[in-house]
């Protein structure tokens, strides 16, 4: 007998290892083990039930722990890198400072009660709620903060594509769009009573974004939204009156995604014609074209003007733009499995590539230096502008199946400026003001303001919540 077991522990792999036999209903090798054993082991019937089934348990629970201690092990690997090529100054900087906050695993809350792949999120502009909408034709209202789901919102008859906050009454109607063919739009002062629904698309409503009013950190209180679908259009709408008061065509086949630039001024949209377009608000023309993508293009994002430090040098400008210029630069995410970083007049400045499967969500951190993206490579990965856009974390297997959705929560306000920030374009908020001596201070680029939270969906039907 191998002296790794005492006496009792071989006795009670002997009792398991003939109950296990006497079940599977082998009991020529039963038999011949308890010969064998002889008066060293007394097993009566009560003792053979007691026992049954025993070593499949403790056989299963091995390999589970095994999974656990692996699973430790890289994280464990994973931390030690970070903390091997940090210096006590950046990790203090890091653990203080929301600018240079990333996200990482664990997620602090995992959302679960959709029954369909989610597909969109966003977050109230001023409370913990935050909203997502799945194929499974709901909406579901969470409380980010305690991970509770605080109610089911149904009115659409097929899968929900997306979803935002925004508009008048400080920024804070919820809009949704649908493969139903229809926009709706939902107070949440009142329950989330459907105040609204828009009708003039002629097929599935990808995108839905509502448009900042005025320069950036003016109040957001603008009465106008944006769609996108695919019938190749966009359609902007008064959601005051419910009409749809103008028509963007240009787009050769579905328009999947649109961000509106923080002061309202532009539009940014891209699909399955693999060509993104600015377009000019006003005029309903395209001010430029972006070319290279080699796959439908799956999400777009304005660069916030926090960024533009760290763009400037990558497209060769001796000094950023001024941070009153709204839409600079631009990124698009691609089934071809990239991100590329764009200035305004259509100029390819930098291909990220890292994803190995369709990037699905862009999101550009409020402090300016980071893009975040996910993928239907399962990972979140997040790309440093300022070394030249590097990859310096993924968050592997962030979700357990394709991830559709990011979000970042808006930025907190602080003088009543923006309730909703820069809503249309990736749910970020400009960057906050202060009042000091009758003078407004920028105070994007320090991190005051930054809530460290991010929401992402997946076909795995879960949202998560990655918060510091």
């Amino acid at each position: 007998m191998s002296q790794l077991l005492t006496a009792r522990q071989a006795e009670e792999l002997h009792k398991s290892i003939i109950a296990y036999l006497a079940s599977a209903n082998l009991l020529k090798s039963s038999n011949a083990l308890r010969e064998e054993l002889g008066e060293s082991l007394t097993l009566d019937d009560a003792t053979l039930k007691k026992y049954e089934g025993l070593l499949e348990k403790k056989w299963t629970s091995v390999v589970r722990l095994q999974k656990k201690i692996m699973d430790l092990e890289s994280r464990n690997a994973a931390l030690q890198s970070e903390l091997d090529s940090a210096t006590t100054t950046s990790l203090s900087r890091r653990n203080q400072d929301p600018v240079s906050w990333l996200p990482r695993a664990p997620a602090r809350h995992t959302l679960q009660s959709h029954r369909q792949p989610v597909t969109c999120v966003a977050f109230h502009p001023v409370f913990s709620s935050l909203a997502s909408g799945s194929e499974d034709a709901t909406i579901k209202i969470w409380d980010w903060e305690l991970g509770e789901l605080e109610r089911t919102i149904k009115g659409h008859t097929r899968a929900v594509l997306d979803v935002d906050y925004g508009g008048p009454r400080g920024g804070t109607l919820l809009a949704s769009c649908s493969s139903d063919l229809t926009i709706k739009l939902w107070d949440p002062s009142d329950e989330y009573k459907n105040i609204r629904t828009l009708h003039g698309h002629d097929h599935s409503v990808s995108a839905v974004r509502f448009i900042p009013s005025g320069a950036a950190g003016s109040p957001a209180s603008s009465n106008l939204l944006v769609s996108a679908s695919r019938d190749k259009t966009l359609r902007i709408w008064d959601v005051t009156t419910g009409y749809c008061v103008k028509t963007i065509q240009g787009h050769s086949d579905w328009v999947r995604d649109v961000a509106a630039s923080p002061d309202g001024r532009f539009l940014l949209s891209g699909g399955n014609d693999q060509v993104p377009r600015l377009w000019d608000i006003s005029s309903g023309e395209t001010k430029s074209t972006f070319l290279g993508h080699e796959h439908v293009v799956e999400c777009v994002a304005f660069a916030p003007p926090t960024s533009y430090q760290y763009l400037a040098p990558l497209a060769g400008l001796k000094k950023p733009p001024p941070a009153s210029s709204s839409a600079e630069f631009v990124a698009t995410g691609s089934r071809d499995k990239s991100i590329r970083l764009w200035d305004a007049r259509g100029t390819l400045i930098k291909t990220l590539v890292g994803h190995d499967n369709w990037v699905r969500a862009i999101v550009f951190h409020p402090g300016g230096k980071y893009l975040l993206s996910v993928s239907d490579d399962k990972t979140l990965r997040c790309w440093d502008l300022s070394q030249e856009c590097k990859c310096v974390r993924i968050v592997a297997d962030a979700h357990g199946h394709f991830i559709s959705c990011i979000r970042w929560a808006p930025n907190l306000v602080t003088d009543g400026a923006s309730a909703n920030g820069e809503s249309g374009a990736n749910g970020l908020s400009t960057p906050t003001s202060v009042t000091t001596n009758g003078k407004k201070e920028d105070s994007g680029g320090g991190g005051k303001g930054i809530r460290c939270v991010i929401a992402t969906g997946s076909v795995d039907l879960n949202v998560r919540i990655f918060a510091s």
